[in-house]
């Protein structure tokens, strides 16, 4: 492992181009907490987390993904994952101290082998957590950011990395029904439930999605009925439903710039380093929902572009190396 711990995935950061357009989305519709508030930035949360924030707004001419952070069990994490990535030649970048981020110590940010943007910290300001401020409960009452789901033109090559150099352990994956089959997408964790990434076979590096837990099966439907109540159902891309992968209720949503949500809720704990990882087949149509609903091709066709970690630009993309959907979906 490299003799660091990553304990999960803490936060991210979307570009989106009118605040508060996506105010209106992400705190009024739905329910998330504002935290703090910049000139170009929106710090948002949920009702149960302790870290200063999980979400930040960045207004930006397009949208998409600057980063994704995980955080790391000691500050002296950081620096050997600065000499794992720098021996792999992966483009590295040191922010200081609330450099780019209020309340976030000094942190690692790296351009990983498939092109992902990550960044690694340790200490982030602490806030006051909300869990039984009950009165405070909006929305479809965000608890807390759960996962990371990215498209990545070699899965095989992504997973080799996140778990024999990360220390990331997998939960479930999926194959192709080719002789041999051919590894398609995987569900890696590093806190004790089905995932904190999923590398998924796609055009990419790109972010499919970011995951937030809610409380329970009822939130998600009331997402859904604040939704069209506001005149914003088309925001609703796919769901409700269950996964049969993962065992997870959940809503894919589409904030006003195009960038993916899921709501989710009612997966599983793994509490044991011995679980065996449950194999799923492509063409299973329960596998991505368990109810047998077909996804639809935007759900396959659509992401967000990552950004460079040194320039900004955003990542050229590449064609995956095996197809990018189920047989059934067309």
């Amino acid at each position: 492992m490299g003799g660091f711990s990553i304990t999960r995935a803490a936060h991210a950061e979307l570009c989106v181009t009118d605040l508060e357009r996506a105010r209106d989305f992400y705190v009024e519709a739905l329910g998330f907490v504002e935290i703090a508030r910049e000139e170009d930035r929106l710090y948002l949360g949920g009702l149960e987390e302790r870290d200063r924030y999980s979400l930040i707004l960045k207004k930006a001419p397009s949208p998409g993904v600057t980063h994704l952070a995980f955080r790391v069990a000691d500050p002296e994490d950081l620096d050997r994952l600065a000499a794992l990535y720098e021996s792999a030649g992966c483009p590295v970048r040191w922010l200081a101290p609330e450099e780019e981020e209020a309340g976030q110590g000094r942190a690692l940010r790296v351009q990983d082998p498939t092109g992902l943007p990550i960044e690694f910290f340790h200490e982030i300001a602490q806030r006051e957590r909300l869990l039984q401020r009950f009165d405070l409960y909006r929305g479809a009452h965000i608890m807390r950011l759960d996962h990371f789901n990215c498209q990545v033109p070699n899965v095989q090559e992504a997973y080799d990395w996140w778990t024999g150099k990360l220390g990331f352990y997998c939960s479930e994956y999926t194959v192709t029904d080719e002789d041999p089959p051919r590894l398609w997408a995987a569900w890696l964790h590093r806190k004790q439930n089905v995932h904190d990434i999923a590398l998924m076979n796609g055009i990419g590096p790109r972010l499919h999605h970011i995951g937030f837990w809610v409380a329970d099966t009822q939130s998600v439907l009331r997402a859904c009925d604040i939704l069209a109540a506001r005149g914003m159902g088309g925001a609703i891309e796919r769901g409700p439903g269950r996964h049969g992968l993962s065992n997870a209720f959940f809503l894919y949503l589409r904030d006003p710039d195009g960038n993916r949500i899921e709501l989710y809720t009612n997966d599983y704990i793994i509490p044991d380093p011995d679980w065996e990882p449950i194999r799923w087949s492509i063409n299973d149509p329960r596998r991505a929902t368990f109810w047998g609903h077909i996804p639809p091709r935007s759900w396959f066709e659509e992401a967000s572009r990552v950004a460079h970690i040194l320039t900004g630009e955003w990542m050229p993309v590449r064609e995956p190396l095996l197809v990018d959907r189920p047989v059934f979906v067309t």
